[in-house]
Formats: structure tokens, C-alpha cells, sequence
């Protein structure tokens, strides 16, 4: 909360608490805006809290403990066919959602485990290697295992997911107040993610300041140092690859609840370059930084996706690049010009330990000379 309403220019320094209530006004108010440009915006801010709860985790692992996972991605999958093996009619099962969603999130961190003990002395390339190779496993393997037993439906999909049904409400359908008046289910969709996206960081926050937070961050810095002073370097990186993931396995559930259909081609890498990019381009290890790229990476390929054919037609009579070609063209320059003018992201970290308020004042030339 701190991080976003510091991030408000201007208001955010000269006064912090009314940017504080700025942002929580905005946080409740935001779909009741998406809604005045039609429920497809909605949609996608929907969309955009998943997002922000796979950057967070994915922040846990790359901004805090410096493990570079190019397979983030594959947790999410897990998280989601989870819920399609335990809540759609695929196998007959139907089971409450606090059943399934803790089920996917306790799966996708066997599945980091799993993932973390085979490579825990690799670092840098290597490890980003062997990340990137086991999400595509675990993409593969959802688009071939439906032969000779049927377990995923391979390509096609599972469809027809239970949606979140909490104390007999299914949220998924509409709020009939009056005969002219409805409440979409989108926005209990919001506020569901919303709610789950408040707990990861307060989760997250808790965890930085503790002393496992300090132990990523002398194995982010030095983990050969950070062994020599006796911390278990092993188990410390298994656990920030089991985090991260339970994470992508929550979001994972959500996704699959809220969109009713998971099928492979939803898992892809460019998923996972994707999320990563949304922590890097906010700022690695500040949660305040995380969320707001992965909102605004979230939204500025929809908006692309909206207005490039108009804006082509009005200025060149025609179009001349299909929209999702600017899309991803407009998406690598603005990394790119990030990355030259902004290297430590849009709200950089305060420093590199768990709570800056510890940290000394600099000595000033006087106290240096005593």
C-alpha cells in the first residue's frame, strides 16, 4: 500500500495518507469505471488481478531470493487443471472450492519442489534453461495426455468448470436487484480477486520482513557468502521455489473458476516471459512496483488490441500492421526503452534488504572523518 501511494507523483511525497485513501478508493471503485466502457474492460481487469497475483509470486522468486524461473508459467497450469480435474463433469467430480483451490495451490508447490531439488546449484543461464525446459514439459504433457487413457483431453480443452460457489452463492451469474437493475457477475469476480490479491501481499509483505526474507536476500546478493554464515542454502531455495508457486497454483484456480475452459495453448512461454516482464518492468523486490507493471502490462496490449485498426484507418487510410504484430512491437520498445532509461524498474526497490527503515542514515563528511 506504501509503495503504490508513494508512487503517485506528487501527492504521493507531499501527502502520503491522502494518497493512501486515493489508492484504496481506486482499488474499490475500479470496476464501476471499467464498467462505464463496457463489461469487456471489467473483463480484463479481472484478468489483470490473476496477473498481478502471478507477478507477485513470481517476485518471490526472481526479485527476492534472485532465481531466475523462466517456467512460472507451469504452476499456473497446474493450479488450473487441478480445479478442471476436481470441479467439472471431466471426472465426474465436484468438490467446494476451499477444497480445490488449496488442493491446486498444494500441488503446484510439490510441483516447484520438484523443480527446485534438481536445480539447486545451477545459477544464471543454466537455471533459466532448465526452467524454461519444465514449463514446456508441463505444457506438453497437459496437450498429450488424453491417449490411451484420457486424462487432460489434449488439445480440446476441459470446459464446463464448476465456477466459486461460497455458502450455496454461485458468483458466477448475475444479481437481479430490481427488474432494471443487475449486478454482473464480473465485479464479484473483482472483489473474489481483489480479496486474494490483499492476502498474497500482506502474506508476502510478512515474509520479506522475517528472517527467511533476509535469507533470500543474502542468497540473492551471495549465496556462497550467505552459506559461510550459516544459512541452509538448499532448503531456503526450495522453499522460495514452493512459495512461488503455491501462487501460480491459486492464481491458476481462480483462472480456471472464472474462465470455465483450460486448454494447453492458454500455458505458452510467451506467458512466462510475459509475467516476468510485468516484475521487472515494475521493479524487482518492491511489491508496490510488481503490481503496477502487471496492471499496466495487463492492460496496454487490450488497449493496443482496441484502437490500432481505428487509429491506422483514420491516419493512413488502411491498415498497415495487424494489430497483434503492433502489439508485441509496441510491448518490446516500451521494455526496451525501460530497460535503457529506467534498469531498475518504474518503482525501483529502496534497497536491497528486507526493510530500509533499518538501515543507517549515510555519515555525513564530518562523521566520517571521526
Amino acid at each position: 500500500m506504501n509503495e503504490l501511494a508513494a508512487a503517485i507523483p506528487w501527492l504521493g511525497t507531499r501527502h502520503p495518507r491522502a494518497a493512501r485513501w486515493l489508492v484504496i478508493v481506486l482499488m474499490i471503485t475500479a470496476p464501476l469505471i471499467a464498467a462505464f466502457f463496457g463489461r469487456t474492460w471489467m473483463r480484463v481487469l479481472d484478468f489483470a488481478l490473476l496477473y498481478v497475483m502471478l507477478a507477485l509470486g513470481l517476485n518471490l522468486v526472481v526479485g527476492f531470493a534472485g532465481l531466475l524461473d523462466l517456467g512460472y508459467i507451469a504452476f499456473y497450469a497446474v493450479g488450473a487443471y487441478t480445479w478442471a480435474f476436481l470441479a467439472s463433469p471431466h471426472f465426474g467430480l465436484h468438490l467446494p472450492f476451499w477444497i480445490v483451490l488449496p488442493a491446486g495451490a498444494a500441488f503446484a508447490a510439490l510441483a516447484g519442489l520438484i523443480l527446485g531439488t534438481p536445480v539447486l546449484r545451477l545459477r544464471g543461464d543454466y537455471l533459466a534453461i532448465v526452467t524454461l525446459g519444465f514449463g514446456e514439459i508441463v505444457r506438453i504433457f497437459m496437450n498429450n495426455l488424453n491417449y490411451p487413457v484420457n486424462i487432460t483431453n489434449g488439445p480440446q480443452g476441459i470446459n464446463a468448470l464448476d465456477p466459486i460457489i461460497i455458502f450455496g452463492w454461485d458468483i458466477s451469474r448475475n444479481w437481479q436487484v430490481t427488474d432494471n437493475l443487475s449486478v454482473n457477475s464480473l465485479l464479484f469476480y473483482y472483489y473474489a480477486f481483489l480479496a486474494c490479491v490483499i492476502g498474497s501481499v500482506i502474506f508476502i509483505q510478512r515474509m520479506q520482513v522475517s528472517r527467511m526474507g533476509r535469507a533470500w536476500a543474502a542468497i540473492r546478493d551471495d549465496d556462497l557468502a550467505a552459506k559461510a554464515i550459516g544459512i541452509n542454502v538448499r532448503n531456503v531455495k526450495l522453499l522460495a521455489f514452493s512459495l512461488g508457486a503455491t501462487f501460480g497454483g491459486v492464481a491458476g484456480g481462480l483462472f480456471g473458476a472464472f474462465q470455465g475452459f483450460v486448454s494447453p495453448e492458454s500455458f505458452s512461454l510467451m506467458e512466462s516471459i510475459m509475467v516476468l516482464a510485468m516484475v521487472v518492468f515494475g521493479g524487482m523486490g518492491n511489491l508496490g512496483g510488481v503490481i503496477v507493471g502487471a496492471l499496466i502490462l495487463s492492460f496496454l496490449p487490450e488497449i493496443l488490441r482496441h484502437h490500432a485498426v481505428p487509429l491506422q484507418q483514420a491516419v493512413f487510410g488502411t491498415v498497415i500492421l495487424d494489430p497483434e504484430v503492433l502489439r508485441l512491437l509496441i510491448y518490446a520498445l516500451a521494455l526496451i526503452l525501460m530497460m535503457a532509461l529506467r534498469p531498475a524498474g518504474l518503482i525501483p526497490a529502496h534497497s536491497r534488504y528486507s526493510r530500509p527503515e533499518l538501515l543507517k542514515a549515510e555519515p555525513t563528511p564530518a562523521e566520517g572523518r571521526a
